[in-house]
């Protein structure tokens, strides 16, 4: 089986995994909020933009 030190070995690699996993899933979460945030923005901006335009007109 395994000896003392692989298995605090094995831990040590099954936390890093895990943490790094995470760490994964919440910087694509971030990523995807601000996405989606620059997005809404953009619709907004352009949306008063044609308002702006037509009123002029």
């Amino acid at each position: 089986m395994f000896e003392f030190q692989q298995y605090l070995g094995f831990l040590v690699f099954l936390t890093i995994l895990t943490i790094g996993f995470w760490l994964m899933f919440f910087l694509v979460s971030f990523v995807f909020y601000w996405v989606g945030g620059a997005s809404m923005n953009m619709i907004k901006e352009r949306r008063e933009q044609k308002k702006q335009a037509q009123l002029e007109s």
